[in-house]
Order: structure tokens, then C-alpha cells, then sequence
């Protein structure tokens, strides 16, 4: 009984969430960290010719088919031309360019996050 009011408190208990039996979603399967998410496996495509013929993997869509390869002469110019190797380094830049500047800029951050890292006070 609460002593101000004379009223006597009555608290229920959760009796409305009861397991059913086999209904409700499946269990997840627990690891370290908690549930874990199991990882789907998607197909690879083997076919040689589909590969030289198509760009595999760019419809998303469940209905249609893959984008068709264009011969090389409809692609621009500058397609070809695009460096898909190595980064270039600092010295086979050119200086009158952004890309120049903003990796001056970007290794100059980096030295500088270093530099702070060794400060003690």
C-alpha cells in the first residue's frame, strides 16, 4: 500500500508474450558478438563467351539480360587512356595539374598526423 494515497499498487506481469510453439522467425545463429548474418553465394559466370560478349553482373534487375559490348571504336577516346596500374609516384607528375597538388596536399596530412603522433607532453 502506497502510504499517501492509501491505494494498494498492482503491477502485471508480461504474460502476453508467450513462445509459439513453431511459428515466429527462425533463429540466428549466435557467435561471439551476438547474431550473425549468413552470407549469400552468388553465382560466377564461366561461360567464355557470355564473358567476352557481356558486361556480367550490371542488370541488377530479376527480369532482362546484362549490358552488350560495344566494339572498341564506339567507346571515347580517353577510355583507353586511363591508368589502371600503379598510382603514378610524386616525380612522373606533372606540377601544372590538380592531381599533383592534391597529393602534395595529401602526403603532406599524413606526415603531419605522423609527426603529431610522436609529440609527448
Amino acid at each position: 500500500m502506497n502510504f499517501l494515497t492509501g491505494v494498494r499498487l498492482v503491477f502485471l506481469r508480461r504474460a502476453y508474450a508467450t513462445a509459439v510453439p513453431g511459428g515466429g522467425k527462425q533463429k540466428k545463429k549466435l557467435g561471439k558478438m551476438g547474431a550473425t548474418v549468413e552470407k549469400k553465394v552468388l553465382p560466377v559466370e564461366t561461360d567464355a563467351n557470355k564473358l567476352t560478349k557481356f558486361v556480367c553482373g550490371s542488370n541488377i534487375l530479376k527480369e532482362g539480360e546484362d549490358i552488350q559490348l560495344k566494339p572498341d571504336s564506339e567507346y571515347p577516346e580517353w577510355l583507353w587512356k586511363l591508368n589502371t596500374g600503379k598510382p603514378k609516384t610524386l616525380e612522373e607528375m606533372d606540377v601544372n595539374t590538380k592531381e599533383y597538388w592534391f597529393k602534395v596536399r595529401k602526403m603532406n596530412i599524413v606526415q603531419k598526423n605522423k609527426m603529431t603522433k610522436l609529440k609527448k607532453f
